[in-house]
């Protein structure tokens, strides 16, 4: 029996800190390829490449890495190796900048969070989503695009930005609705989209970083957003696409009156 200790971020990409094994594995490679197949789908990225694994507490890198032969009751220790701190996720879209930060759940980041980080940081347009609601950064990057031609052409489905980008992501044109689904949910992790210049957004970076995941946008979100909008395979087929769900998902937030 071959007990795995996950610490850091392992522990959120198996929602358990302590995996005891049943199958047989002889090696560290085995141990992750194992790991690998038993990860639950939609939690946080299990990123093989990073990782820090001891073998009763000796580094594994100190004996012969991921060929390092394991035994019954050895106790595996796995940590997530976080380089130079959180990554940013930073784009443009048109003439704009944009960042999205991923913010995990924290009990200093009260129900008033959103409202006064948009009293304290006044030059950018914020605004908090579900994260279960983004596929990816593309997929934020084409719905802030359909937003900011909309204000452009004042066809917005709201009188605020930030409201319209809420209204696209959730796919509905009832704001009540969209602050309901897509909306910042209480007790649990969100993200933020904020747009202005580089060195504002840099100022909010700053402030947030103790709450960022240190891998941000790493969930897994296909079942969720297949189900929440009603997507089914002869649709995505249809598509004809290498991002088939990306493009229904645009497609329907584009269309909406």
């Amino acid at each position: 029996m071959i007990t795995v200790k996950l610490l850091g971020g392992a522990k959120k990409s198996f929602s358990t800190d302590k995996i005891i094994l049943e199958k047989r594995v002889d090696t560290i490679n085995e141990l992750i390829t194992y790991l690998i197949g038993i990860k639950p789908k939609e939690t946080l990225e299990f990123d093989t490449k990073n990782l820090l694994i001891a073998v009763n507490g000796i580094d594994s890198s100190a004996l012969k890495g991921y060929n390092t032969k394991l035994s019954d009751n050895d106790e595996i220790s796995i940590i997530p190796i976080i380089h130079g701190g959180s990554r940013r996720t930073q784009f443009s879209v048109g003439q704009s900048n944009v960042e999205i930060f991923d913010v995990l759940f924290d009990k200093k980041l009260h129900r008033d969070f959103l409202d006064e980080l948009r009293t304290s940081h006044k030059q950018l347009t914020i605004q908090a989503i579900n994260p279960q609601f983004l596929l990816n950064s593309q997929h934020a990057k084409k719905i802030l695009a359909i937003s900011f031609h909309a204000k452009k052409t004042k066809t917005m489905l709201s009188k605020k930005i930030e409201t319209d980008i809420l209204i696209r992501f959730a796919v509905t044109t009832q704001i009540s609705e969209a602050i309901k689904n897509s909306g910042r949910k209480m007790n649990t992790d969100f993200l933020i989209i904020a747009i202005g210049k580089k060195s504002s957004l840099s100022r909010l970076y700053s402030e947030l970083k103790p709450f960022l995941n240190q891998q941000p946008l790493s969930r897994n979100n296909q079942s969720f957003l297949k189900k929440q909008f009603n997507i089914s395979k002869n649709q995505l087929s249809a598509a004809q696409s290498k991002d088939s769900l990306e493009d229904i998902i645009v497609e329907k937030a584009a269309v909406l009156v």
